[in-house]
This record gives C-alpha cells, structure tokens and sequence, in this order.
C-alpha cells in the first residue's frame, strides 16, 4: 500500500491535557491510532512536519506511513482537532488501514468547463449541491477529487451521482441516485416579450372596469 507521508513517531507515556500541552510546547503533535482488534496507541510526531502536509490540503482522504518502536503502521486520519482561533492542528485520531480495508471518506467535488457550460452561456447560474461526497472504497482507489464536466449543462438540467464514472471498486455511502450540480435562473436569450405573451391571455379575461 502506498503512503503519501511518512512520519517518525514517538511513544506517549502519559495522556491527558497537561501532558498534551507540553508535547505541543515542544513542537510535538500529541495523535492517537484506534484499530480493530486491538488497544488504541498514543504518541506523538513533528508538528512541523505535519502542518506542511496538512496545508497542501486532502489530509484525510491520503495513506500516511506512521514508524512507532520499530513497526509501520498505514494510517488515514478520521479526526484532526485544531484550535478554534488559530486553526493550528492541536490532536489527530489515525485508524489503522490494510489495503483490504473498506473505508468511508468524504472526497471533494470539482467543477470542469464552468466558463463553457451551456447553461452559463445563457445566463443561468450554477449551484453545487453537494460539496462533497462520501464515497466507500480501499485505501488505494480514494480519489482526491470528484470532477464533474459542465460543458453540456443547460438551465433548469441537473447532474446526479449516477452519471459520474467512479474509479472501480469505490460506491457512493448514500444509495440515493441524488444531485450533485443544477444550473438555475432565466436564460438571456429568452424573447424580451415572452413574459408580456404569457400574461396576456390573463389579462383579457379579467372584467373591465367601471367607468
């Protein structure tokens, strides 16, 4: 199984805040591995090593390579905790992946071809229903991003989940053929005057005034 980072890991003697915030002061980031079948695991790594691989983004949907006393352990990190002014990341929860494991990730949606959508072009406007996607699959196939093309996309049209080809083995979580992108509004093109024919017959039918 190929890990995206690789990090060296140091033992945890002690849990609790205290001790958490002393492994912070010394530029560790205190973490915990949860596995099936077995004890959970706390230890620490580099803060710094981690905060560049957080930053490039993804962090949760990539195989890490954590080194603890001798052993390798794969890792996808389920949980990452940051402080709620700095966002600096303060504790991490890993889970313990084979390449035969089935995982849920939630992967992000990407749009292609906005600028050239149809739809666009005649003046509508495009929404995201949904951001992201929990998809199910083994470690290997986690896409980084679901790409949707928008170029044939017109007005009042959306697309769903069951018209995105998915990498093979990887299933939506959510069985529900449901909408990821719609494109809404009125098309410029539309006659001026359409709206005037439409309420015309109304009008006529409406009694005349007394004079």
């Amino acid at each position: 199984m190929k890990a995206t980072y690789t990090f060296k890991a140091e033992a945890r003697e002690t849990s609790g805040k205290g001790a958490s915030r002393a492994l912070r002061r010394a530029g560790r980031l205190p973490a915990v591995l949860y596995g099936k079948g077995q004890e959970p695991i706390g230890f620490s790594i580099d803060a710094n090593e981690f905060v560049l691989a957080y930053q490039k983004g993804g962090f949760t949907n990539k195989v890490v390579d954590v080194t603890l006393a001798g052993k390798t352990y794969h890792l996808l990190a389920r949980e990452i905790q940051v402080h709620p002014v700095t966002d600096k990341p303060e504790h991490i929860d890993f889970l313990s992946v084979t390449k035969d494991s089935r995982v849920h990730v939630n992967v992000p949606v990407r749009l292609v071809n906005s600028e050239k959508s149809i739809g666009v072009k005649r003046g509508g406007t495009l929404n995201i229903v949904s951001h992201e996607v929990e998809l199910i699959c083994v470690p290997d196939s986690i896409p980084p991003v679901i790409k949707i093309d928008v170029t044939e996309l017109d007005i009042a049209h959306s697309i769903h989940i069951s018209a995105i080809k998915l990498p093979e083995g990887v299933t939506p979580a959510n069985t529900t053929d449901f909408t990821l992108v719609t494109i809404t509004g009125r098309a410029a093109d539309e006659p001026a005057d359409a709206a005037a024919a439409a309420a015309a017959p109304a009008a006529a039918a409406k009694p005349a005034a007394k004079k």
